[in-house]
């Protein structure tokens, strides 16, 4: 039988606990930046949308989309 010493169940346990915290920080990083470029791909469809109306000058659509791109930048920070 291949019995561990405590020392060696510790330290399977330390670096256990290690991987589950680098994993976590991993899904983390990429959960934000998944987050950013949804964010941005966003803003340049507004931005787009914003540069039509003002093109067509169309004063409600332009009213309109700057308050969803304030509403955007005001809810993420930007």
């Amino acid at each position: 039988m291949n019995e561990k010493s405590y020392t060696e169940l510790m330290k399977l346990g330390a670096m256990k606990r290690n991987r589950m915290k680098e994993n976590f920080v991993q899904d983390l990083y990429i959960d934000m930046l998944l987050s950013e470029i949804q964010l941005r791909v966003a803003k340049e469809k507004l931005l787009r949308k914003i540069d039509t109306a003002i093109d067509t000058r169309d004063k409600k659509s332009f009213l309109h989309l700057s308050g969803e791109l304030k509403e955007i930048n005001k809810r993420f920070g930007t």
